[in-house]
């Protein structure tokens, strides 16, 4: 019998299985263990509308402070769960105290991607992955001044549109040929380089980085085929790596990422791990993935925690994404990577259009810009694997979900 559950992370999915436990109306005591002075809060609004400005800290709290209390859940902040007993079933936190389990989640999330260049530890440069780095990079991010940003993904991109709107000078710097490149199209990466730079943003791609330069603060980036850029301060957005250092030492095991089963279950059937930590299989993909995501975060947490309760749930939807940078969204359904085929419904040039993506001619992925109808509706095509002729999909006076499956 389960009677004392302890969640070492207080993150999103962290957040969301103490509370999804609750729901489920798990009686038993609850630990929450995080290394940050925040309760769970949401990381996405921290590159959009946190960094502009237009949204307070409070707002990205997932659940007023005065809940966990509430709810009779103990959060431990400002503390970090350094080892698992699996034989004693305990967890040894940085406090001192060691702490036993019925239960164990391991919602360690994923932690910033850092570059080993000479330079990166000058004032100016930073990475975005908490709060705090945002209060940080917000006051160096004045008008008029200078920003280099290092990746073009997500992060990166998203910051470069807040800061041009902010009014600074923006270049992106990047080693692949196009924008995006691991998760959308030559054709949408064409659409976002276009618009980054119809807002001012110096794109150069095919570049590397080999440092950085300055005095006591940065004020240059080296590039490795063209002169140094001049800057006031610099972003490392250059992706993030799942933070598993806790379950290897416990001899779980890995494999780009904590590996569990469809239960969200490690090998251990005490212990369970969630969201970007976490290297899952997805049945209709047919494969094992690791994905950043909230959506994916949000679900394996409510499927531990109801597995936790005795209620026998399998983990299996279709991921999905989204970004927002100046007045677009791009919001992504699927995953694409072996598509063999790409059909576009509606212009680039209209501003909202949807890239599909096919495999073996059933569809995998849908990238949908400022057109959520098509994301939302090309949700089910994907978890069918539907095969729907390429005339009708590039229509968009026929909706998505007007299509049958093909046999």
């Amino acid at each position: 019998m389960v009677n004392r559950v302890v969640i070492a992370g207080a993150g999103h999915a962290a957040g969301q299985a103490a509370a999804t436990l609750r729901q489920r109306k798990f009686t038993g005591e609850i630990l929450m263990v995080g290394e940050e002075p925040w309760y769970p809060y949401q990381r996405p609004p921290l590159s959009k509308k946190f960094l502009a400005g237009e949204l307070p800290a409070e707002r990205l709290h997932l659940k007023p402070d005065s809940y966990y209390a509430e709810a009779n859940i103990d959060v431990r902040l400002e503390t970090r769960a350094e080892s698992i007993s699996r034989k004693d079933k305990s967890v040894s936190l940085s406090s001192g105290e060691t702490v036993r389990y019925d239960s164990l989640i391991l919602a360690t999330g994923a932690v910033v991607r850092r570059l080993s260049l000479p330079g990166t530890d000058l004032r100016g440069v930073h990475y975005l992955r908490n709060i705090h780095d945002v209060d940080v990079m917000r006051k160096d991010m004045l008008p008029g001044r200078r920003m280099v940003v290092i990746g073009a993904g997500y992060i990166g991109l998203e910051v470069a549109a807040v800061a041009r709107q902010l009014g600074l000078d923006v270049t992106v710097v990047e080693t692949e040929s196009r924008v995006m490149s691991r998760v959308v199209s030559s054709q949408v990466s064409e659409f976002y380089e276009k618009e980054h730079r119809s807002h001012g943003v110096e794109l150069r791609l095919s570049t590397g980085v080999t440092g950085f330069s300055g005095g006591s603060r940065v004020e240059s980036v080296n590039l490795r085929d063209s002169n140094p850029l001049r800057c006031d301060l610099v972003l490392i957005g250059i992706g993030i790596e799942p933070n598993v250092g806790l379950a290897a030492a416990a001899a779980l095991e890995i494999n780009n990422g904590i590996v569990v089963d469809d239960l969200c279950r490690t090998g251990d059937p005490d212990i369970y791990a969630i969201g970007d930590c976490t290297f899952h299989p997805n049945a209709i993909f047919g494969r094992s993935v690791r994905l950043e995501s909230v959506h994916n975060a949000l679900e394996q947490a409510r499927t531990a925690a109801q597995n936790i309760c005795g209620e026998e749930t399998h983990y299996c939807d279709v991921p999905w994404f989204w970004s927002d940078q100046y007045d677009i969204k791009l919001q992504i359904a699927g995953l694409s990577q072996g598509y063999d085929q790409t059909v576009l419904r509606g212009a680039p040039d209209s501003r909202s259009f949807s890239c599909l993506y096919l495999k073996n001619g059933a569809l995998i992925a849908v990238d949908a810009i400022n057109s959520p109808r098509d994301f939302m509706q090309a949700k089910p095509l994907i978890a069918t694997k539907a095969s729907v002729p390429v005339d009708l999909l590039a229509d968009p006076a026929v909706a998505l979900k007007d299509l049958c499956v093909q046999d």
